[in-house]
């Protein structure tokens, strides 16, 4: 014999109880009624049968209701995710106004955790590690303070925390996409090739710089295409691509047409060390599938960063090849596309249409 569901296990925050999900605390209560307790989702104490289960919005709701607070949980008081968050955001003032980026067994030791305790919070309240907070901080320092025409590229240098020139030219391509020097001269003396080319979503225009493909754009008119990349490159040195490069051109449109082929061209990334680990999150996800924000978010290991996970998806300005248009809503729903809705949805028919071809050719 069946038995049937109770009203809290239809509840969806039934299972945040089963699972004593600490990332639910402060988003809602659970009262006992044979205890006359109320606790946190992630109370430890034993658990209630879900016949006695009812759930509040809040402490103050509870009592309300004539229940008391849990003295094991303390409902009432911050919880340890919010406690841990405070501390995180502590260790990130710390690392911010820190000549050279503290070890991590020091950094750990001023807020209060082990090594290892601080280091897994730290990535997945942040989404980075404790170094790779520190240098995304120092590449957003040194590009406000090359924006400033009365320093010097030596002084930005120092005053954004690299102690030695040659420390920061060993990645000034990755901070900066360029030289400092031509950083500064908005893209000066920088070749950047580009073509457009016609596909069934609309016009294409592909750039490349030195160091790869560094635009992807779609769009209805290739004037405007052209427009928006000299906007973007203002001082660039912009070459209408050859006959070898209008080949790529014609890669990225293929591409666009039959997208279980591949495209496999060398890219130029610009972006902060987070928006990079999704962009290449992004490119494994296989042509003809979708995952949501918060599944791209779980699989680089920061899966309270749902909301940066899009935000690094509208970030994106390379269409197809980091393919943005393959993430969507938890529901399934297709969301905002920088290029527009209705490409981002006519992009996944043609995929899924692809792989359902694909599929019935190898049965």
């Amino acid at each position: 014999m069946t038995t049937k569901p109770t009203p809290a296990e239809k509840d969806p925050r039934w299972q945040s109880v089963l699972e004593r999900d600490a990332d639910a605390d402060g988003s809602f209560v659970f009262a006992v009624k044979t205890t006359g307790i109320y606790c946190r989702p992630s109370c430890p104490s034993r658990r209630a049968k879900p016949g006695n289960v009812a759930f509040y919005d809040g402490p103050a709701a509870a009592e309300a209701a004539g229940f008391r607070p849990c003295l094991r949980c303390a409902p009432k008081g911050r919880s340890a995710a919010e406690v841990g968050a405070e501390i995180i955001a502590e260790a990130c003032r710390i690392i911010e106004a820190s000549e050279d980026l503290p070890r991590l067994d020091d950094l750990a030791a001023r807020v209060g955790f082990s090594s290892h305790h601080f280091h897994r919070r730290f990535k997945a309240i942040t989404g980075l590690t404790p170094r790779e907070w520190g240098a995304a901080h120092r590449a957003r320092k040194v590009r406000a303070e090359l924006r400033d025409k009365e320093t010097t590229v030596t002084e930005a240098i120092y005053d954004a925390g690299f102690n030695a020139n040659s420390r920061f030219y060993e990645t000034s391509n990755d901070v900066l996409g360029m030289t400092p020097t031509a950083f500064r001269k908005g893209g000066e003396d920088t070749d950047i090739r580009f073509a457009v080319g016609e596909s069934a979503l609309g016009a294409i225009l592909v750039a490349e710089s030195d160091k790869g493909i560094c635009a992807i754009a779609l769009g209805d008119d290739p004037e405007t295409l052209v427009n928006e990349l000299q906007d973007r490159f203002p001082k660039a040195n912009l070459i209408g691509g050859d006959a070898d490069f209008e080949a790529r051109v014609a890669r990225v449109v293929g591409f666009v047409e039959a997208p279980r082929i591949g495209l496999d061209l060398p890219l130029d990334i610009r972006g902060t060390a987070f928006q990079q680990r999704v962009w290449q999150a992004l490119r494994r996800i296989p042509a003809g599938e979708t995952v949501s924000y918060a599944e791209i978010a779980r699989r680089i290991g920061a899966p309270k960063s749902v909301r940066a996970v899009a935000g690094a998806c509208a970030a994106n300005k390379i269409a197809v090849a980091i393919p943005c248009h393959r993430v969507v809503r938890g529901d399934g729903e297709i969301s905002g596309y920088r290029w527009g809705v209705e490409r981002k949805r006519a992009l996944l028919d043609v995929e899924r249409e692809r792989a359902r071809s694909g599929k019935e050719a190898q049965a």
